[in-house]
């Protein structure tokens, strides 16, 4: 075994001991939300949300990208398991701003072993053979954090799947703080869209009230 394997098994060994009545949580996330983040490893959704085992939902990939995947476990989030609010968190210094397509796509051509980044970009520093299957993925890669947090969020709202009534929040974290700061382009349409049966009356002329 590798010492990375020991040192987890180990880990996990002593996080059993102590598991104590971990094993009776429900299945539903009790706080009833979501988030959508990134992998990086500097991101610790539980410390940086105050999350606890059971609280909620954490859907991570490379850069907390609204992918046709991660919006299929959001929906299945809401529609099996009730999750009421989402947040999608990306963060600063995020790997995903370090290339393009493009970038990528040659890499893989050339060889499928770790590639370098030095001053002047990303390098592969492999022997061949590569492959050229990246031609056919769309890396969902990053320019700007506001912009990609403003796409993802109005992605995500704009799915035919996804019910209005649910809030979509964006933020960024700060990985050399970390704070999270709000996008307000992300979220003011919604704090703006009147919620649904606001201001309108039923049958007996009774205004309903707002969900």
């Amino acid at each position: 075994m590798t010492k990375i394997l020991d040192e987890v098994l180990a880990a996990n060994r002593a996080y059993a001991a102590t598991f104590g009545d971990k094993g009776k949580l429900a299945m539903p996330p009790a706080r009833r939300f979501a988030i959508l983040t990134c992998m990086d490893a500097r991101l610790d959704p539980a410390k940086l949300a105050g999350l606890a085992e059971g609280d909620a939902h954490v859907i991570r990939n490379a850069g907390g990208r609204a992918s046709d995947d991660a919006i299929r476990s959001l929906v299945i989030s809401y529609k099996l398991l009730g999750t009421r609010e989402w947040f999608v968190i990306h963060h600063t210094n995020c790997g995903m701003e370090t290339f393009t397509d493009e970038v990528m796509r040659g890499l893989l051509a050339q060889s499928l072993e770790t590639a370098a980044l030095d001053a002047g970009g990303w390098h592969d520093a492999g022997r061949g053979p590569g492959a050229s299957e990246g031609e056919f993925v769309d890396w969902l890669t990053i320019r700007n954090q506001v912009e990609s947090v403003v796409t993802d969020v109005r992605r995500i709202r704009s799915h035919p799947l996804v019910p209005s009534t649910i809030p979509v929040y964006g933020y960024i974290y700060e990985v050399g703080t970390g704070r999270l700061v709000e996008v307000p382009e992300a979220t003011v349409r919604l704090r703006n869209r009147r919620p649904e049966g606001r201001g309108q009356k039923d049958r007996r002329g009774h205004a309903r009230r707002a969900v």
